[in-house]
């Protein structure tokens, strides 16, 4: 990235102020693929613990993850004929299989694109079709979901999945050696393909690279002074679902790559998850706001000894200082602190300087500092021009771990990272005089549903799609227990007397749990600027005023 600012210093620069992290950077392995990269330390590490599956107790050495993902990929190669640059979509909970299975296609220069196996049929299909998939990999449960689709190959996980390849089959693979020999660039190989909204729009396929999410790991737990601190002795909760990057990323990479040891929930349940946290010794839990408020109602809590827990991460969505200040009554030992992270951005921007291996004091709301061998800068939405300390604006940062960019998508990805390499983040925020990052407001139309992803225009364009609906938008709604809640205000056409119940039903069959109209509000016009833009703006200050 050539020569950089003093860390934590803002430095003025043809009037841009950049902003760096606190600690130096660090010599970073960018050349390795992404795989190679994780296992590096397996000679030292060969028989130390590392994927627990939580329902059964069965664990896995890293040296078994290691063969295991060798005959995965010999046997999706030979059976199923993955190679370089193919696709393969993972519809799958939390499972050793999925690890296994991302791995593989590591190893093969294969990409990888997640999806909730909570998805509709047509919400998968259009993944698939985007994203150029020809194998997908899920439970027999969700079979039904994919049988119908032309050109995929089917593997089931588990028994009982007629006509599909078993997974447990490519695993027996006995004749790793059998891998073709794969030359990775790592500089230009998509080896991940999560879907995003971005800042605007529908969801479309964030292209991250081999180097990029080695950056991004080791921005995070390498060198002498890890921002994010996991020992060799760590065990790490995984409840976050691993196809969300925030999971894949923070949780089986970062996790992996520090040498410690991986308890996998398949589904998040509370009393389960505080079983799991005695039994095992868990020290770190990442969390996302809404298990929080879980936990936080639950009787059970103080049955179970919990005080192993050393290390509490928010991320996903923000965490209030309530919530902060319930996860200290309930775990007292506990370090709690946040991350800031966007799927484009490879994809953690800051983290708390609380889970340093040398920590420091945070302060309540802030999300960290920017981390290493990275930039960062605010930026004024309406000017464009750059902000110092303390100043609210667009928060934009820069390096090697942000997205190659949308797939197929130039026209986006040239709307989100600029000419200079800037990745536009769509949040409003600042940096303090002790360099840490405050969120403040979005710009992106995004909804944020326990901390999930929903894109209004995807549920706009279903609404005008209703021969009864004449126009529509959708916002969000704050909402205690889900953080925000997607609403929608719709124009009926004329003479239609169709009811907010059909509305929501309507869409309920089209998409997964978290993307459901959960109100409807009758409108005679929905209020536009000149160019067509819907000005959300104003339907947010309606239900603020409440005046609906």
């Amino acid at each position: 990235m050539g020569s950089l600012p003093e860390h934590g210093a803002a430095e003025a620069e043809t009037s841009t102020v950049i902003f760096r992290s606190t600690l130096p950077d660090i010599a970073i392995p960018d050349h390795l693929p992404l795989h190679d990269y994780v296992f590096e330390r397996l000679a030292s590490r060969r028989d130390r613990a590392c994927l627990i599956d939580g329902a059964t107790g069965e664990t896995l050495t890293l040296g078994d993850v290691h063969a295991l993902s060798l005959r995965v990929a010999a046997g999706f190669h030979r059976s199923l004929g993955v190679r370089h640059g193919s696709v393969v979509m993972l519809l799958l909970p939390n499972s050793v299989e999925f690890a296994l299975a991302f791995l593989a296609a590591s190893r093969l220069g294969a990409v990888t694109t997640t999806a909730n196996p909570l998805h509709t049929p047509p919400e998968i299909a259009k993944q698939v079709s985007a994203s150029g998939a020809t194998v997908v990999i899920t439970e027999p449960a969700f079979v039904s979901k994919v049988q119908n689709l032309t050109g995929v190959t089917i593997v089931a996980t588990g028994v009982g999945a007629e006509g599909c390849t078993s997974f447990a089959d490519l695993a027996a693979t006995e004749d790793a050696a059998s891998l073709p020999e794969t030359r990775i660039d790592v500089a230009n190989d998509v080896v991940a393909l999560p879907y995003s909204s971005g800042t605007t729009g529908l969801p479309k396929g964030v292209m991250l690279l081999h180097r990029g999410l080695v950056t991004s790991v080791s921005q995070l737990v390498d060198g002498d002074n890890p921002n994010l601190h996991i020992r060799e002795d760590d065990v790490v909760l995984c409840v976050l679902p691993m196809f969300h990057v925030y999971s894949l990323h923070s949780i089986l990479l970062c996790g992996m790559r520090a040498g410690a040891a991986l308890v996998i929930m398949k589904r998040f349940e509370t009393v389960r998850m505080f079983e799991l946290v005695e039994r095992h010794g868990i020290t770190i839990a990442p969390l996302v706001p809404p298990i929080v408020v879980e936990m936080a109602k639950s009787d059970a809590v103080g049955k179970y000894d919990l005080s192993s827990v050393r290390m509490v991460i928010s991320g996903a969505a923000p965490m209030g200082k309530e919530l902060q200040d319930i996860v200290h009554a309930k775990l007292p030992r506990a370090v709690l602190g946040q991350g800031y992270g966007m799927t484009e951005a490879g994809p953690v921007l800051s983290m708390c300087m609380a889970f340093a291996k040398e920590p420091l004091p945070v302060k309540s709301g802030a999300c960290g500092t920017v981390v290493r061998n990275a930039e960062l800068k605010i930026v004024d939405p309406e000017t464009g021009l750059c902000l110092g300390r303390n100043q609210p604006g667009e928060i934009c940062i820069r390096g090697r771990q942000i997205m190659k960019g949308y797939l197929n998508n130039p026209d986006a990805t040239a709307e989100t990272v600029d000419k200079d390499g800037w990745l536009h983040t769509g949040d409003v925020g600042y940096v303090d005089d002790d360099d840490e990052i405050f969120i403040v407001d979005r710009l992106k139309e995004l909804i944020k549903y326990k901390g999930f992803q929903v894109a209004p225009a995807e549920l706009e364009a279903m609404l005008i799609a209703h021969p009864s609906i004449a126009d529509a938008a959708v916002v969000p709604m704050k909402d205690d227990a889900s953080g925000e809640i997607p609403v929608a205000f719709v124009v009926p056409s004329d003479g239609a007397g169709i009811t907010e119940d059909e509305i929501k039903q309507y869409v309920a069959k089209q998409v997964v749990f978290y993307k459901r109209l959960q109100k409807v509000f009758f409108a005679t016009s929905i209020p536009k600027a000149p160019s067509g833009k819907i000005l959300r703006k104003d339907l947010r200050a309606k239900l603020a005023a409440g005046s609906c």
